[in-house]
């Protein structure tokens, strides 16, 4: 009875889709490949929202994954792909030479063509991290944390002075030992530490360079072999809070979590915490999977880490559940095409006019988008909308007011449709259903007008 019950309520899409988890994140830590030697792999990003300083707002940081050495670049606002690339030839290229790798977020600098092609001619790879989760570019948001801190420190009392003090965040940055390695960046990429004080200067003397040589390879090879057991040490340490993804494969239907999603809803406090079945297109990585997003998501990246998604189920035992039904087919109305309206949701101003959020006859919620008022044909939707709302409906001639009422607008509903409503009391915790009621509603109502846009 209850591995039943559990694979009921496993299969229930209400409660897949509106439902939060309380389990550990799924998909197990995988750290990225450890360097062979300083400069060769590195991460940037941008640190925004700075007051202006000495005509500069944004600060580039660029970080070597082996020495955990940083590079902070004021600039006066953010750069496109072209400006990005001078910038890096300028500040990193031209002193540590040409990377093999690069790590980045997916801002417009690095998703654009020329960024991607420009990386292809220096011979280096681009690693972008997938939708929703920075923790793959970590190098450098803990850059950016150190950073900040750093300029609060310094500049809070004087906040148009950060970028005079940005050198000397920088020198310290690079003269702390790292936990990772337990060396200083400075002492990582170039073998010594540099002196702090005139007493420390011997300690910096290089007697020849093969002795430097030497001392750099046997650095390069401590640092290499610390960073091999911090990865261990971190990626034990992750695991222990985390859960093993499921064994996901081509074709298979997932639910997509909403958390960043920018869906169109009215509140998004009750909103779906899932939405979908979307088709896994390909499986990349034992932790990401690319997905067929609706068209309304198309300009959200399909990449997504295991964590935002989660197995559809089916059983024979939830009949209530139907497969979903496909979207009614395309209407044509004196050759343009129409589509059914579900509701009216909300309006906003824009410009003159008014834009309403509308609600698609056999849509889900992604697919919700805003239009304009003119392309609304059948008035009373804009009515029934205004009467929910209570505002005043406008006068008709002769003092009647203007639309069709007694029709079952709010409900969505023609003539004679039963609906069947399943309510699952579910404990989360036990992972079972101590009960369903089934209630069939019977709503008889005159046949609403066609509704469309």
């Amino acid at each position: 009875m209850v591995q039943d019950v559990r694979q009921f309520v496993l299969a229930c899409s209400v409660c897949a889709q509106n439902k939060t988890s309380n389990q550990s994140p799924v998909g197990l830590l995988q750290p990225l490949p450890i360097p062979s030697r300083p400069w060769s792999h590195l991460a940037l990003d941008f640190v925004t929202g700075l007051p202006p300083s000495r005509g500069n707002t944004v600060i580039l940081t660029v970080v070597d994954r082996f020495s955990k050495a940083a590079h902070f670049i004021p600039l006066p606002k953010l750069p496109s792909a072209k400006e990005t690339a001078q910038v890096v030839v300028d500040h990193v290229f031209r002193i540590h030479g040409l990377p093999v790798d690069v790590v980045s977020d997916r801002g417009p600098q690095f998703v654009s063509q020329f960024w991607k092609e420009f990386c292809r001619q220096i011979g280096a790879s681009t690693s972008l991290s997938s939708g929703f989760h920075p923790q793959t570019n970590g190098q450098a948001e803990r850059a950016n944390q150190d950073l900040e801190r750093a300029l609060r420190c310094l500049a809070s009392q004087s906040p148009s002075s950060w970028s005079q003090q940005l050198s000397w965040v920088e020198y310290d940055h690079n003269s702390l030992p790292v936990a990772s390695t337990g060396m200083s960046p400075f002492q990582c990429s170039v073998g010594y530490q540099p002196p702090l004080f005139p007493a420390q200067e011997p300690e910096a003397a290089v007697p020849s360079a093969l002795a430097f040589i030497r001392r750099c390879r046997r650095t390069w090879r401590r640092a290499e072999e610390a960073l091999a057991r911090a990865a261990r040490r971190t990626k034990m340490a992750a695991d222990r809070h985390r859960t093993p993804a499921p064994q996901y494969v081509c074709g298979q239907k997932v639910w997509l979590s909403t958390k960043d999603l920018p869906l169109r809803v009215p509140s998004r406090k009750l909103a779906p915490r899932f939405i979908g079945p979307c088709r896994i297109t390909k499986v990349l990585s034992p932790v990401t999977v690319r997905l067929k997003l609706p068209p309304t998501l198309g300009r959200v990246h399909p990449v997504f880490h295991v964590s935002r998604v989660k197995p559809v189920f089916r059983s024979p035992l939830n009949p209530i559940v139907p497969a979903p039904i496909p979207p009614p087919p395309l209407r044509l109305v004196d050759g343009t095409p129409v589509y059914t309206v579900r509701k009216l949701l909300d309006v906003r101003r824009r410009g003159r006019g008014f834009q309403y959020l509308v609600d698609w006859e056999g849509y889900g919620p992604e697919e919700r988008s805003w239009i304009p008022a003119r392309d609304v044909l059948d008035q009373t939707l804009i009515e029934d909308f205004r009467r929910r709302r209570g505002e005043p409906l406008p006068v008709a001639p002769g003092g009647a007011a203007g639309g069709g009422g007694g029709y079952c607008h709010d409900l969505g509903l023609s003539c004679g449709v039963f609906v069947i409503v399943s309510l699952c009391l579910v404990s989360e915790h036990m992972g079972f259903c101590f009960g369903s009621s089934c209630v069939l509603l019977s709503v008889w109502c005159l046949p609403p007008p066609t509704r469309y846009l």
